[in-house]
């Protein structure tokens, strides 16, 4: 006997092929049919001329952390989620050498949050164990993040790595692929990543091609330096022989607004020229990140007591008051094209300035009468730089362009749900996709939208056999009606869960039933199964 068949739905294979009606059926952790199926089961489930598709997989988010303290991933399961990739933008709990743990621990809680006990890792292989261990709902899959292998290496020195520090690196790199990881990631906005010259990162990711490995990056500028950023990572990728994915892709600040279209020209000659080059994108107009990243990036050097140090200087205050008020060469100043007002604190430390959280930089500066560069250097004193935003600044132009562009696959660039007011995307990435973008804008096909979120994030991020409703392929499966899937979170009221999904099957089991999860936890961490050619 069978264990599961979803019947009478319309099937959405996830090769970007038109639906049809049919059956899948499930026995243990595979879809063993595809069609009309009359056999028995133990659970038979009419899904009603509901789509079924393969489970979605969040190909770049920050649940590195949140995944011990939530391991049932309600949040993202709800939103049909059956896989999420971690370490991304070289921000990730592993590596780290306890000596420089509290570097790393800083470095890291404003985006992927905080832990309240003791990391029993320190190799990316351990912390892949740890996940297992746990026993999540759902899979994951992690790079090797960049920031924490610079951090265990050199901490936060603002220098190129010497010959034996990049050996040191490609080391750690190397034992982070052999035990499964899916590549490199970078944060070249992020300090140690912005530290680091395209040559020396290039070194390091000629560890990459011997095991398949992925280069992903969040690029050096995504406003003024935009399109010279895109160039960077590309001449790297080519230099280095490797597979280059650009994460969320974006033109940030008005004066930038449009060239997202030579942006993606910039990604098809590379492809054009051979090189295997892609992308994601998150379908909102907003980003999410640390308040620090808005700081000058000398600023940054030495970790973040250095940075507190240097903003209780008055000098140095007035510095970063006047780099703040014009455009800079080097670095992309986005409050000048952009504005204070559309800096919205997400997430405080601190209990006494939580009443400012969901409120804007140049509100909360006119409530305390003070410049609004002051006040914001005031706060990150105040709340010893752990404050997290989320800043409006894309046009709705160039999101639909990317979201269209086929090389493109969505992903949620989710952060910690330990904040006051996380970004929406948190709770309602992917069906905001298929509402907004599939049925009310048609920017996208029905089938097209699945595929994004389905066997192009497994192609790219080689999670075995998954992504696909095929006959003996791994059984994670989302059931969704496209007439209503609706995501309702708004930045206003953030931790909303979207309708319009019954059903999640992963592993073979049904996780989501009726909209209720059903506490089954039979995730894994997806090891890369990289083919050494050494």
């Amino acid at each position: 006997m069978l264990d599961l068949i979803l019947k009478n739905g319309r099937i959405v294979d996830g090769t970007g092929n038109p639906w049809f009606a049919g059956d899948v059926a499930i026995q243990g952790h595979t879809i063993v049919a595809v069609g009309q199926i009359h056999e028995e089961a133990a659970q038979v489930i009419d899904v009603q001329r509901q789509v079924i598709a393969p489970g979605f997989i969040d190909g770049h988010c920050h649940s590195d952390l949140m995944i011990f303290d939530y391991p049932h991933s309600e949040i993202k399961m709800r939103q049909g989620v059956t896989t999420e990739v971690v370490g991304n933008c070289g921000l990730a709990p592993a590596p780290f050498v306890p000596a420089q743990a509290e570097l790393l621990q800083s470095y890291i809680q404003p985006v992927i949050g905080q832990t309240k006990w003791a990391w029993p890792w320190e190799t990316v292989g351990q912390y892949m164990d740890a996940v297992a261990d746990s026993r999540p709902s759902e899979h994951m899959a992690t790079y090797v993040a960049h920031g924490a292998l610079r951090i265990a290496v050199m901490g936060f020195a603002n220098r190129p790595a010497t010959t034996l520090e990049v050996a040191q690196m490609k080391q750690i790199l190397e034992e982070g692929l052999k035990a499964g990881a899916i590549g490199l990631s970078i944060g070249l906005l992020y300090a140690p990543g912005s530290y680091t010259s395209k040559e020396e990162i290039a070194e390091l990711c000629s560890v990459l091609p011997a095991y398949n490995g992925l280069f992903s990056t969040h690029i050096r500028g995504e406003g003024n330096n935009l399109l010279p950023s895109v160039q960077e990572v590309i001449w790297i990728a080519e230099k280095a022989g490797v597979s280059l994915h650009i994460s969320h892709l974006k033109a940030a600040g008005k004066r930038n607004w449009g060239q997202i279209v030579d942006a993606l020209e910039l990604i098809e000659d590379a492809r054009a020229r051979g090189m295997d080059v892609t992308c994601d994108v998150y379908p909102y107009n907003a980003g999410s990140t640390s308040l620090t990243t808005i700081l000058p990036p000398w600023v940054l050097e030495g970790g973040i007591e250095k940075v507190l140090d240097l903003l209780r200087s008055p000098k140095i205050r007035a510095v970063i008051r006047e780099e703040l008020s014009h455009e800079q060469v080097t670095w992309d100043n986005l409050i000048c094209s952009t504005g204070w007002q559309s800096v919205f604190l997400s997430a405080m430390h601190t209990e006494k300035n939580r009443h400012l959280e969901g409120k804007h930089i140049a509100e909360i500066s006119e409530m305390r009468g003070q410049h609004p560069a002051d006040c914001m250097m005031d706060l990150l004193l105040e709340e010893e730089g752990r404050i997290s935003i989320v800043y409006f600044h894309m046009s709705d132009d160039d999101v639909k362009q990317v979201v269209a562009y086929d090389k493109s696959l969505i992903a949620s660039d989710s952060l910690t749900c330990d904040t006051g007011k996380p970004h929406p995307r948190l709770y309602g990435t992917f069906p905001r996709v298929f509402a907004k973008f599939v049925r009310e804008h048609r920017v996208l096909t029905l089938e097209q939208a699945v595929r994004k979120v389905t066997s192009f994030p497994v192609q790219r991020f080689k999670l075995g056999k998954r992504g696909l409703i095929v006959p003996g392929y791994i059984a994670d499966v989302t059931v969704f009606n496209p007439d209503t899937i609706q995501d309702h979170a708004t930045f206003e009221e953030p931790r909303l869960y979207p309708d319009g999904i019954p059903h999640v099957v992963v592993n073979g089991k049904l996780t989501l039933s009726n909209g209720e999860h059903t506490h089954a936890r039979e995730g894994i961490f997806i090891r890369a199964q990289h083919c050494c050619r050494h």
